[in-house]
């Protein structure tokens, strides 16, 4: 990692002030940029997101796949916690906090919307930062590659099912038009693309992927950036007139991320998983594909619903508590390699 990454929970809140305040400062001109939409797809974000995410899938083989096998206890654990788990538990989480604990301190028009966006955050699990967190806790490159894969093509297929169900049965109107165009919008074309592009370049020049990784890698980290700056600057006013909505929405997400990871890494030690496969399938069942969630929001909802606020809120927590999370599984691998049942030959069949 460059100098740059290392300090990236830095830049990533460096952003969320400047958006904060750039929205609160200069309203009318972030405005214009919310009001640039076609069939309710904000254009700036929708192109941000690509920049952000396309170079993330371009490192994602699909044929490693097959390697899959080889980990098949943390590939497990890690999918029955994105998409058994982690969805179902946040509509329980967001229904019971904000729905009934926090409702009579929330605006009562928003509340549905609140729960709609917790659920579309949970709904997809990370697909691009999950690369450095794994990278950070030295986890397995192999399993974070075959993992994010297999995620990456369940999603495309469970996304908006998931989503439709989990709002139907939290009495939200579901939008399935506009949801399936988030589907294909920010997972089928750009995964499209990504393996377009990848089989072009790996069967040109041997390193010439790797020369476009490295050229894209900045590209990448500073879209994600400006994403930030916009997204807090869209909501900057709303998060500085209801600073007590930003806290409440906080807490379901926050206990969501800890039970997950918690959930992922004590059953990867029960089947016996290695700890360089266990501390990623923690991350990767803990982290969420914020992009996905915030686009989505933003097309079904609108820009300054409570769906958008609740998935920017998901973007605030996201860094720094899977940053904690990081330094959780570092330090208990003493204690989660201290199991005698602990062996990295029981991770193969």
């Amino acid at each position: 990692m460059t100098t740059f990454e290392r300090y990236l929970s830095v830049w990533v809140a460096l952003c969320i002030l400047a958006g904060i305040a750039l929205g609160y400062v200069i309203p009318g001109a972030f405005q214009v940029i919310a009001a640039a939409e076609i069939a309710r797809v904000n254009i700036p974000v929708a192109l941000l997101i690509w920049l952000m995410i396309i170079p993330m899938l371009l490192k994602i083989d699909f044929a490693a796949l097959g390697q899959v096998r080889e980990h098949w206890r943390g590939v497990g654990v890690t999918v029955f916690i994105n998409w058994a788990v982690k969805p179902f538990s946040m509509a329980l989480l967001g229904s019971f906090f904000i729905g009934h604990l926090f409702a009579p301190l929330l605006p009562a028009d928003q509340i549905s919307s609140y729960i709609a966006g917790l659920i579309l955050l949970a709904a997809a699990p990370c697909t691009a930062m999950v690369f450095v967190w794994s990278n950070l806790c030295d986890g397995e490159p192999h399993f974070t590659l075959s993992q994010v894969a297999l995620n990456d093509i369940i999603m495309v297929f469970a996304f908006a099912p998931l989503v439709g169900l989990l709002l139907g049965v939290a009495a939200i109107a579901v939008p399935w038009g506009t949801l399936m165009l988030s589907v294909a919008l920010y997972i089928v074309v750009p995964v499209a693309l990504a393996q377009l592009w990848r089989r072009k370049l790996v069967a040109g020049d041997a390193q010439a992927l790797r020369r476009t990784l490295d050229l894209l890698q900045p590209v990448s980290l500073m879209a994600l950036l400006a994403t930030l700056i916009l997204l807090f600057a869209f909501q900057g006013e709303q998060i500085l007139a209801q600073p007590l909505v930003i806290a409440l929405l906080a807490v379901p997400i926050l206990i969501q991320v800890y039970f997950n990871a918690g959930l992922a890494y004590w059953l990867s030690r029960r089947f016996g998983v290695a700890w360089c496969v266990a501390a990623p399938a923690a991350l990767i069942g803990a982290s969420n594909f914020f992009e996905l969630a915030v686009a989505a929001a933003i097309s079904i909802f609108g820009l300054n619903s409570g769906a958008a606020l609740a998935t920017v809120v998901g973007v605030l927590v996201e860094v720094p508590v899977m940053l904690s999370v990081v330094r959780i599984v570092k330090a208990t691998r003493g204690w989660y390699e201290a199991d005698p049942a602990q062996s990295p030959k029981a991770e193969f069949p």
